[in-house]
C-alpha cells in the first residue's frame, strides 16, 4: 500500500496509510472512455503542496478539506513538500496524485528542460493563482540590488523548489554564479525567516502568492530591519528564458510595507499525471471552482482562481477530464 506523508493545517506530521477493504489507494489510470464526472469507487488523493508557511500549503490543505466535504468517493490529504520541482518528480513517481507547481517549472517538465532530463507525463487541471517573487534583504547587509548579493548569505529556497529555480535564474541574470558568488542557503521558508530575524541570513528569495504567511511574520516582527528589492530591471533577461515571466506589483497593503514594490511574477498550475482517471480529474477540477469561496477564506490568493484564466496553462496540456469540467462550468475557451 502506498504511504503518504500528510500534514495538518497546524503543521503536525502524521503518517497516513491507505485503508484496505476494497478501497483504492490512489486514482486509477485513465481508460479512455467517456468522461461522466462520476467516480464509482472510493479513491484516495494525495496533494503535494509546499513549505508549511507558504500559500501552496494553505491552499492545498483547504482544497483537500473541500474535496472531502463535497462528499462522493474522493478523499484527499495534503502534504508539506519542497514545492514545484519535487512535486512534479513525486507526482510522476506516483507518490502524489495532484501537485502545485510554478508555470516555469511545469514548462521545464513538459519540455524536458531545466531540472528535468526528459519530458514528464503531466497535464494541467487549471491555472490557479499568481506567484510573486519576493526578494527581501537585511538593511544592515547593504544590498541595493541583486548584483550586490555577491559574497552574501542568501536563502535560495528549499532544494528542488520553484523558488530555487527562480532564485538561481535571477542571480544569473544579475551576472552572478549561484553556486560560487553567493553563500547559498538552501532553506525552507520557516528557517529562512528565522535566519533573517537573527542575522544569519542577509537576503532571501521567495516565490509565493499574496500574502505569504511566513513573509507576513518577517515583516511584522522585523519590519525596521528588512526591505524589499525591486528586481524588475532583470525582467528582460528572465524573459529570454521563458516568456511566462512578467512584471507585477506587491501592493503596500499586502504586508503594510508603506509602498508598492515592483517585482517579477509567474502563474501557478495545478498538475496531475496525464494518465489520471478522467473522471477523477473532472471531479477535482469542478471542486476547485465550485469551492473557490471556501479556498479564498484560507488564503486571499485564491481570489485569482477564476474560470476566465483556468485554461491558460500553456505549454502544459489540460487533462481531458479537466476540459470536460471546464466545459460544464462554462469556462471561456
Amino acid at each position: 500500500m502506498k504511504r503518504v506523508l500528510s500534514t495538518t493545517l497546524v503543521g503536525a506530521l502524521a503518517l497516513a496509510t491507505a485503508a484496505c477493504g476494497g478501497k483504492q489507494d490512489s486514482a486509477a489510470s485513465d481508460t479512455g472512455g467517456d468522461v461522466t464526472c462520476e467516480v464509482a469507487q472510493a479513491t484516495r488523493i494525495g496533494i503535494a503542496t509546499g513549505n508549511a508557511t507558504g500559500v501552496y500549503f494553505a491552499l492545498g490543505n483547504a482544497y483537500a478539506e473541500q474535496i472531502n466535504a463535497a462528499g462522493g468517493n474522493l478523499q484527499a490529504t495534503a502534504s508539506e513538500t519542497g514545492a514545484s520541482v519535487q512535486n512534479i518528480q513525486q507526482l510522476v513517481a506516483g507518490t502524489y496524485d495532484v501537485a502545485f507547481s510554478l508555470a516555469d517549472t511545469a514548462a521545464d517538465a513538459v519540455n524536458g528542460a531545466g531540472s528535468f532530463t526528459e519530458k514528464q507525463p503531466v497535464a494541467a487541471l487549471a491555472r490557479i493563482h499568481t506567484n510573486y517573487t519576493q526578494v527581501i534583504v537585511r538593511k544592515a547587509a547593504g544590498i541595493k540590488d541583486v548584483a550586490g548579493m555577491k559574497g552574501k548569505r542568501v536563502s535560495t529556497g528549499s532544494p528542488k523548489s520553484g523558488t530555487e529555480v527562480i532564485a538561481n535564474r535571477i542571480l544569473t541574470a544579475a551576472g552572478l554564479k549561484p553556486e560560487s558568488d553567493v553563500q547559498a542557503q538552501k532553506l525552507d521558508l520557516t528557517k529562512t525567516v528565522d535566519g533573517m530575524k537573527d542575522g544569519t541570513i542577509d537576503a532571501l528569495f521567495w516565490s509565493g502568492g499574496l500574502p505569504t504567511p511566513g513573509i507576513t511574520d518577517l515583516l511584522t516582527t522585523a519590519e525596521d530591519q528588512v526591505e524589499f528589492l525591486d528586481i524588475t530591471p532583470l525582467l528582460p533577461e528572465m524573459q529570454k528564458i521563458n516568456e511566462v515571466y512578467q512584471e507585477g506589483t506587491i501592493a503596500a497593503a499586502t504586508y503594510g510595507s508603506g509602498a508598492d514594490v515592483k517585482t517579477i511574477v509567474v502563474p501557478n498550475y495545478l498538475l496531475v499525471r496525464d494518465d489520471l482517471d478522467a473522471n477523477v480529474a473532472c471531479v477535482l477540477t469542478k471542486t476547485l471552482f465550485e469551492r473557490q469561496p471556501q479556498l479564498q477564506q484560507a488564503n486571499a490568493a485564491a481570489k485569482e482562481i477564476t474560470k476566465e484564466t483556468a485554461r491558460q496553462t500553456a505549454p502544459v496540456t489540460p487533462h481531458r477530464g479537466a476540459v470536460k469540467a471546464l466545459d460544464d462550468l462554462g469556462a471561456p475557451q
